[in-house]
C-alpha cells in the first residue's frame, strides 16, 4: 500500500468539479441546522465542565457556526445530486445518500431530494444510551435520538448484509477517546464507529465516499479505516485545518501499519513511546 486515496478541500462544495474526482457510490453528509444563540441548549457545554452545578460557560448562549444561516439547502441538494454516480443497469448496485438531520428536517429534505431525481428514501435512527439535554433533565422523557435519511433514485441501493435484513434503528457507538488516534474537533462530530458501519454497507472497499460538509472529518477517517476513497469539503478554515492533520495521521499509520506491522512514525502520547 504505497498511497491512500483520501483528501479534505478547504472549499465550498459546489467547486467539487475542479478538483476531478470520479462521482460517489456513497454521499454522508450532516447538514447544517440553525440553532441560533440555543445551540448548546443541548450540550453539556453549556456549563462549565459540563455540570450545571458550576454555572454557565463561555458558550451558553453562543452559536456552533456563523455559517449555518447562509447554508442553501437546494443549492446543497443539487450539487449531491451531481457528485452521485448514475445508477447502474444491474440491481444491487445503485449509490445512495446518507443525510443526518434533525427530525422536523425529514420531510423537507424528502421532497426537496425528489426535485433532483433522489425519488425515494428510507428513514433512519440512531438511538444513543445517553441524553445531550442537559436542559431539560427535569423532564421525564428525554431525546436520546438523531436521525437521518438513505436518499436513492429508483434502484433500491447496494446493501452488502449478507442477504439478511438491516434494520433502520442503529446503535450510537461512541470512539474510544483514550486512542491516541482519535481527536474531537467539532461540536456536532459522528462517531467513526458509526460512520464506518454506514461505510461498510452501502459501499464495496475501493469505492468512493464523499462527504461534502466534512467538519472534523470523521467520515473521511471512517473510509480510509475500511479502504475506500474518501473526500470531503470543509470552508471554515479552523475546522479544515485540525481534521487534515487528523486525516494526515490516520493515512500514515496505516502505511506504517502495512509496512512495518504497527504505526512507527507515532508517539504514544500517554506514556511517550513507539506504538
Amino acid at each position: 500500500m504505497n498511497t491512500i486515496k483520501a483528501e479534505l478541500f478547504n472549499d465550498h462544495y459546489q467547486n467539487f468539479k475542479k478538483y476531478s474526482l470520479h462521482k460517489a457510490q456513497l454521499i454522508i453528509a450532516d447538514v447544517p441546522y440553525n440553532l441560533g444563540n440555543n445551540a448548546y441548549a443541548s450540550n453539556p457545554a453549556w456549563y462549565k465542565d459540563g455540570d450545571n452545578k458550576n454555572g454557565e460557560s463561555d458558550l451558553a448562549g453562543k452559536e456552533f457556526f456563523d455559517t449555518d444561516k447562509n447554508f442553501k439547502p437546494a443549492e446543497f441538494m443539487h450539487f449531491c445530486s451531481q457528485m452521485l454516480k448514475k445508477e447502474p443497469k444491474e440491481k444491487g448496485k445503485a449509490p445512495c445518500m446518507v443525510l443526518f438531520c434533525a427530525f422536523n428536517q425529514q420531510m423537507y429534505f424528502i421532497e426537496l431530494a425528489k426535485r433532483y431525481g433522489l425519488n425515494n428514501y428510507i428513514n433512519l435512527v440512531f438511538r444513543k444510551n445517553f441524553s445531550a439535554q442537559v436542559l431539560k433533565a427535569n423532564m421525564k422523557v428525554v431525546g436520546n435520538c438523531e436521525y437521518g435519511l438513505i436518499l436513492y433514485r429508483n434502484k433500491l441501493p447496494k446493501f452488502n448484509n449478507n442477504g439478511k435484513m438491516i434494520f433502520n434503528c442503529f446503535d450510537w457507538v461512541k470512539d474510544d477517546s483514550t486512542n491516541s488516534l482519535f481527536k474531537k474537533i467539532h461540536p456536532t462530530q459522528k462517531p467513526v464507529n458509526l460512520l464506518e458501519k454506514l461505510i461498510n454497507l452501502f459501499t464495496d472497499e475501493g469505492e468512493i465516499v464523499i462527504d461534502p460538509t466534512a467538519g472534523s472529518g470523521s467520515s473521511i477517517i471512517a473510509a480510509i479505516n475500511t479502504n475506500r476513497k474518501g473526500y470531503g469539503f470543509e470552508i471554515k478554515k479552523d475546522f479544515y485545518s485540525q481534521a487534515k492533520e487528523w486525516i494526515d495521521e490516520v493515512k500514515q499509520a496505516k502505511l506504517d501499519i502495512a509496512k512495518y506491522g504497527f504505526a512507527k512514525t507515532f508517539v504514544n502520547k500517554s506514556a511517550n513511546t513507539l506504538f
